[in-house]
């Protein structure tokens, strides 16, 4: 089990790198940098790969329609050179607020335009001259929709890997179907892992039955609270209010990815509670409203022992990487905690 970790949306970037250099040495082996609508991941992965040595860099994640899908290819190629073949490129959907809202580009098709964007970005790492005729992406673009001036042309730099590992975050039967058939690996959110084979189970078998083995194995990279010690579970409340803002707040009623799993989890009710309340701007009543056995079973906050068998049944359930978020006041309490977590999953 390798241990992980997704740095925050904000704060003063150059303390959090000084702090993933001692996390680094404590034993963390990979870190996620988000984008969401934050400061972009790109500068913040190339501040990092000059900053360590050892960690792999993740994208957590680059949005598909933010970018197009050779810039997609070239950034990654470019991420994974400097930090010497540590790059991860992890890419998702994201949804219509975000997509519509701050970037103003219509979310559409995301499933197709998974495929297709990672299929064209492998084409690139193989420096292969792209030409690809997509329902989505066409390149060289057909002279019916431009200048027909464009002509099909292949990476001048020779990439670290011409297969740089793709994680695509994925929640829904479709998407988690397709990301077992085509990426080597899978970031899931609130990861339960006594209801993953009722919720995912077919979705991911039906994927790795398509999957081409030269992949290998799908590996699972699972986001938890973090918390170990005989006096933590206070710390169970800290974990509601993020739970809220994704259940309640993270789309409109109908339209939210979040609450649709929290619902195919068993708690239809409370979702539909906290929804009602964030929506309504009741964030506190909405993060009191989360079920306290929805937070343990997707979080690791207890005694060590209670801590090791919960990383047991997340392994059995098929996690491979642990992204933990460390619930500490200060950079010793997190080293501190990926310490423990080292010895916990050694």
């Amino acid at each position: 089990m390798r241990i992980g970790m997704g740095l925050n949306y904000s704060g003063g970037f150059a303390e959090t790198v000084a702090e993933v250099a001692d996390l680094e040495r404590a034993g963390l082996d990979i870190v996620f940098v988000p984008e969401a609508y934050s400061f972009d991941a790109v500068s913040q992965i190339g501040y990092l790969a000059a900053k360590t040595s050892r960690i792999e860099l993740a994208s957590g994640i680059f949005q598909l329609y933010t970018r197009t899908p050779t810039l997609t290819a070239m950034t990654a190629a470019g991420l994974d050179y400097v930090s010497d073949g540590r790059f991860v490129m992890g890419i998702g959907a994201s949804g219509p607020q975000v997509i519509e809202g701050f970037h103003g580009v219509p979310y559409n098709a995301p499933l197709g335009r998974t495929r297709e964007i990672i299929e064209i970005c492998r084409k690139v790492w193989r420096r292969e001259k792209v030409e690809y005729q997509g329902k989505y992406y066409q390149l060289p673009l057909p002279e019916e929709k431009g200048t027909g001036l464009g002509k099909p042309l292949k990476l001048i730099n020779q990439p670290v890997r011409e297969r740089i590992p793709v994680v695509i975050a994925s929640i829904g039967p479709k998407n988690v179907e397709l990301t077992a058939e085509i990426a080597e690996g899978w970031e899931p959110i609130f990861y339960y892992p006594e209801k993953v084979s009722e919720v995912w189970g077919d979705a991911l078998a039906k994927g790795k039955a398509e999957r081409d083995p030269a992949l290998g194995e799908l590996q699972t990279y699972v986001q938890v609270a973090l918390a170990i010690g005989d006096d933590v579970d206070h710390m169970i409340d800290w974990v509601r209010p993020m739970l809220a803002l994704y259940i309640g707040g993270m789309g409109a009623k109908g339209k939210n990815f979040y609450n649709d799993l929290a619902v195919r989890y068993g708690f239809e009710k409370e979702a539909a509670l906290i929804q009602e309340l964030y929506l309504d701007g009741k964030k506190e009543q909405a993060a009191a409203a989360v079920p306290e056995d929805l937070v343990r079973a997707v979080s690791l906050i207890g005694p060590e022992g209670y801590v090791r068998e919960r990383v047991a049944a997340f392994e059995e359930a098929g996690a491979t990487t642990l992204n933990v978020t460390p619930l500490a006041g200060d950079t010793a309490g997190r080293v501190r905690l990926i310490e423990q977590m080292r010895n916990i999953c050694n």
